[in-house]
């Protein structure tokens, strides 16, 4: 899992999307001031398993213009087994290939400003034999181990990987343990222990990351756009896996782009309990309405950003369709206001 902001998790949150390939699931979620400014939003789907036929490996991509800059989340779940480092890149190579967006800018998952790759890689630590991965381990000597790490030796040599960075792992290996324990396999097969669960960020043309003077913050700069990674950890107390789930909390930072409203709303007369109204809102020339676009009300709350209504507190979600009366350039939503008293229009 992966989070945008280390601000406080009580600001209200919507869930933006939900996408599963079997056990691949990506979900992302943003902040209800947030959504007004959340545009493009699109979804692909890749199966590599069993020749492209089976899910139970690929990837799952969502994107979106996050104001102004586009935005690309990719969850991966890749080959198995230590011989397999050439499979995982050709696997990862297709899916990069096969998903591809709508729309002028951004097409391909690499084209957008900011990626993040995060899922079961599957990368394994060469070389180094099961008595000298666990001495480093019990020895908290990661960096061994991180210099025969497959992913991170493929980083020197494979040009899709170019522009891909990862923070410190400062964790033991997260794969494989046996289930309901802390313990690393004890069965026949005795894995070696390996970071198979990984968490990436790439910003386009971007130059050499480098530290901002801060632990554990690794930050990359291209136009004006920023990622600062703030912790990035494993989580040993879950015990349902044979392995272990990563975390990371990233903060983004770009410069404000001003695109042309969308929506404009036209404001004739005032509304007050007493009588029906009318929301009465204008598309750009050239927008495009799709099944994403949705009108919300939400409850009046004081004017901070984390006071937004929970998703509980949303009284209806709407889509654009053509029981909204339309009159020449405009479109006419009516309802009462007596049951929407204290809630506004948003966006």
């Amino acid at each position: 899992t992966l989070s945008l902001s280390p601000l406080s998790l009580s600001c209200s949150l919507s869930r933006s999307l939900s996408l599963r390939m079997q056990g691949v699931l990506l979900l992302v979620f943003a902040k209800y001031f947030h959504l007004p400014f959340l545009r493009g939003v699109q979804t692909e789907t890749t199966r590599t398993g069993l020749g492209g036929y089976w899910g139970n490996k690929g990837g799952v991509s969502a994107r979106m213009s996050v104001f102004g800059h586009t935005l690309c989340f990719l969850n991966c779940h890749l080959p198995a087994h230590m011989e397999n480092s050439e499979q995982r890149m050709d696997d990862f190579e297709s899916i990069l290939q096969q998903q591809q967006f709508e729309g002028q800018a951004a097409t391909g998952v690499l084209d957008h400003d900011v990626v993040f790759w995060f899922g079961d890689l599957n990368f394994r630590i060469d070389d180094l034999d099961m008595q000298v991965v666990k001495s480093a381990i019990d020895n908290n000597k990661y960096s061994t181990l991180w210099e025969k790490d497959q992913l991170n030796m493929a980083k020197d040599c494979e040009t899709v990987l170019e522009g891909f960075q990862e923070g410190p792992l400062k964790f033991p290996p997260t794969y494989k343990f046996d289930v309901g324990t802390d313990m690393y396999d004890t069965s026949g097969k005795k894995r070696k222990p390996a970071w198979t669960d990984r968490i990436l960020w790439r910003l386009r043309a971007t130059a050499p990351g480098s530290a901002d003077g801060k632990r554990n913050s690794i930050s990359g700069l291209t136009s004006g756009t920023r990622v600062t990674q703030h912790y990035y950890r494993s989580h040993m107390e879950y015990t349902v896996s044979d392995h272990k789930p990563v975390s990371a909390i990233f903060t983004l930072q770009f410069p404000y782009r001003v695109d042309v409203p969308l929506v404009t709303l036209i404001v004739e007369d005032e509304w007050n309990c007493a009588a029906d109204a009318t929301a009465k809102f204008r598309l750009a020339p050239n927008y495009s309405r799709s099944s994403w676009d949705w009108i919300g009300l939400y409850k009046v709350q004081p004017p901070t950003p984390c006071s937004y209504a929970s998703l509980g507190s949303v009284v209806t979600i709407l889509k654009f369709q053509t029981r909204f009366q339309y009159e020449g350039d405009s479109f006419n939503i009516y309802f009462k206001m007596k049951d929407f008293t204290g809630y506004v229009l948003y966006m």
